[in-house]
């Protein structure tokens, strides 16, 4: 996948890129009605009042204005409350929020499409045929408009909510565990090793790895003859203790220059390639609510009800042993490492509270239960969580969390 092709694929998500679309369309729409005029018989006409389609563009003109900055503030909250209520990872996946984004698209449309109606018909540059279609066609941007509202209200009543957050996260955790789970090293070969290598190809700047464009990887170990073992893999933050990669073999500078640019380095982590993020995000959540000034156990409990969801998607997956990068090698992510992104944090805000602690040990069991390939690093996980918890319980709690662990784990 190319650099300009990941660019192509990441504009739909943008809010911007939505709005100047639309903004595009209403324009081209505006203006055809006179254009597609001359092609219509004169009887197409019917009579309208005097200034019938001027006064319902103005109404729109200025209704629209105020509900796109009405809409704009909402969607601005929405983010600042998903930053502050549970973690500020989850905001990228509100920002791409295709309804709202939809919504913002067409209140600005219907703006735009207004103000230029009005503009074109102060110019008289519609012919009575052109003012009939106009008038036309401002009634179908009424009924959108309408309907739009109407989608609008009801999706404001969960938009940015802690529960609508939760299951975004779960929903994009899910997704790239699944092709994590089924493409451990991206259709390379595993690398179960350190990477070794004598060339090194530095990261050019300090920043976090977002996707790499491994068929362009690939074409240029394979002319080269090298084997590319890949450090900085989606995640991971370069910089000069951590390098992109290492070649086994010569390779010449522009080769590694090529190499380098196949690496997406940004500021901020994305789900796309990470199959970190999404646990991590959903961890964050359950640790805030537990945190002394929010003390909200119950949340902790549905973010772990999530990760056991997560986890079991994963865990489902057939993982594919074809390999469509045979020059490149790519360590995958560790189970354990994955647990602890999702448990630690939870394990150890939640340890003297009985309630998470036991939904902690039972999802870690069901999650043993789920893959018994597994049911090793499941145990650690959960003895790791319940000597966290022994030692802030209290006795009677303790008690019951011992029960709990012997009926699960033996």
């Amino acid at each position: 996948m190319s650099r300009l092709w990941v660019l192509v694929k990441r504009l739909p998500r943008r809010v911007w890129f939505r709005a100047a679309l639309f903004t595009a369309i209403a324009i081209v729409f505006a203006l055809i009605a006179g254009a597609v005029a001359s092609f219509l018989p004169y009887s197409f006409a019917f009579d309208l009042g005097q200034g019938a389609v001027g006064s319902i563009l103005q109404i729109l003109a200025t209704s629209m204005l105020a509900v796109t900055t009405f809409s704009l503030t909402t969607m601005v909250t929405a983010y600042s409350s998903a930053s502050a209520i549970a973690t500020p990872r989850a905001t990228q996946l509100l920002v791409e929020d295709t309804t709202s984004q939809n919504v913002l698209s067409t209140f600005i449309g219907a703006f735009t499409f207004s103000l230029v109606g009005i503009i074109a018909l102060s110019t008289s540059y519609y012919t009575d045929q052109g003012r009939a279609i106009l008038f036309l066609g401002t009634l179908v941007v009424v009924i959108i408009i309408v309907v739009t509202l109407l989608r609008w209200i009801g999706h404001l009543s969960s938009f940015g909510r802690m529960a609508d957050v939760i299951d975004r996260v779960e929903a994009e955790a899910c997704s790239t565990l699944a092709s994590y789970a089924a493409k451990p090293a991206l259709g390379a070969n595993v690398l179960r090793a350190s990477p070794t290598g004598s060339f090194v190809i530095p990261a050019p700047r300090v920043g976090v790895v977002t996707h790499m464009q491994l068929s362009r990887i690939e074409s240029i170990a394979a002319d080269a003859d090298v084997r590319v073992h890949i450090v900085a893999s989606p995640g991971r933050t370069t910089d000069a203790a951590t390098p992109l990669a290492r070649v086994s073999g010569h390779l010449d500078e522009e080769a590694a220059s090529a190499i380098s640019h196949a690496f997406q380095i940004d500021a901020h982590r994305t789900y796309e390639q990470d199959p970190r993020l999404g646990v991590i995000a959903l961890s964050e959540i359950g640790s805030r609510a537990l945190s002394p000034s929010t003390n909200d156990p119950g949340t902790a409990i549905e973010v772990l009800g999530s990760l056991q969801r997560v986890f079991t998607a994963m865990l489902s997956e057939e993982a594919d042993d074809d390999v469509l990068y045979p020059h490149i090698w790519i360590t995958p992510v560790a189970l354990d490492d994955l647990l602890e992104d999702a448990f630690r944090p939870l394990a150890r805000d939640g340890a003297g509270m009985i309630e998470v602690a036991l939904r902690l040990q039972r999802v870690l069991a069901a999650l043993a239960a789920t893959a018994p390939q597994h049911r090793a690093t499941f145990r650690r996980a959960a003895d790791v969580a319940a000597r966290r918890a022994f030692d802030a319980l209290s006795r009677a709690d303790a008690a019951t969390l011992r029960r709990s662990r012997r009926s699960l784990w033996n």
